[in-house]
């Protein structure tokens, strides 16, 4: 049996998904499967009557996880689901959707074929990071999508040493930098000109944000570099700099702190219905089907 324990998660604080969720549960509990819901999805949907699990107990004991929500939520279930290398299908419940590839209206016919093993699986990689002052870890956390450093407030240019395996690379006058995964590539990297990567590719990108000198571009690293951000100075921002790991920001960097990025030890995999395509995703979430000579659209 393909997954015989699966958990569902979904958009914290959305009782519209409720019903979905339900719905989702009904489906995989009539193939045998055994169904867990993420305490606070359970919480918020108000499924108290099916088993309820933390993120650990799902770690421990699910084959499958089955996120519900856009790609923040499945940001949040894989940072916390990586150790335990759970799978990952998403099913799209936002917006945008590039790693919750699932339209929410073709998911039950989606489910059933990841049960009877039709499905392509693919690993993403994730990024380490830690803030370290006068030789002593503050602050670490991993990142799926990126690692961001930025002027935490309004206030002047911050400056960063940017070094790669101990070779000096150049000092960044900015509002900040953007160290992505081929994952992040098309999030907040791509909203400040990043390139995007193909999500097999074992790479990083790193990305100025606002420069001061508009000539230090995006550049594309090979994932077994290890980064070191030094803080040269915050200029005259009113609350310093931040880090931020996805959704998580640790605040309080100061001159002198280092932010060491390096590939993690741990991936992610998630699961596709067969025959799922980066490209296609691309082309329907950026509009690239659409051709301007004829405004049809091509598949």
């Amino acid at each position: 049996m393909h997954f015989a324990t699966i958990a569902l998660i979904g958009r914290y604080q959305d009782s519209q998904l409720a019903d979905h969720l339900r719905s989702l549960a009904s489906l995989l509990q009539a193939a045998g499967r055994r169904v867990l819901v993420e305490s606070e999805t359970a919480r918020n949907s108000g499924l108290t009557d099916l088993p309820v699990a933390s993120y650990d107990e799902i770690g421990q004991t699910a084959d499958l996880a089955i996120v519900v929500g856009g790609d923040g939520t499945m940001l949040g279930a894989a940072r916390h689901l990586a150790p335990w290398a759970v799978p990952l299908a998403g099913i799209n419940h936002g917006r945008l959707g590039f790693i919750t590839d699932i339209a929410l209206q073709d998911a039950h016919a989606a489910l059933a074929d990841l049960l009877q093993g039709r499905f392509d699986t693919e690993e993403r990689l994730l990024l380490a990071g830690e803030v370290i002052r006068d030789g002593v870890s503050l602050y670490s956390d991993t990142a799926l999508n990126d690692v961001v450093v930025n002027r935490a407030g309004r206030g002047s240019m911050i400056e960063l040493r940017i070094d790669i395996d101990g070779t000096y690379m150049y000092t960044l006058r900015a509002d900040g930098l953007i160290i992505a995964t081929p994952t992040g590539s098309t999030a907040y990297a791509l909203s400040a000109s990043g390139p995007i990567l193909y999500p097999g590719m074992q790479a990083m990108v790193i990305v100025p944000i606002s420069p001061q000198t508009l000539s230090n571009r995006p550049i594309v690293l090979p994932d077994n570099g290890t980064l070191s951000l030094t803080v040269i100075g915050t200029g005259r921002a009113e609350h310093g700099v931040s880090v931020h790991f996805d959704m998580q920001t640790w605040s309080n960097v100061q001159p002198g702190d280092q932010i060491i990025v390096r590939r993690a030890p741990k991936t992610i995999r998630f699961i596709h219905p067969s025959g799922y395509s980066f490209f296609s995703t691309l082309r329907k979430k950026l509009d690239w089907n659409r051709l301007p000579a004829t405004g049809h659209n091509a598949e």
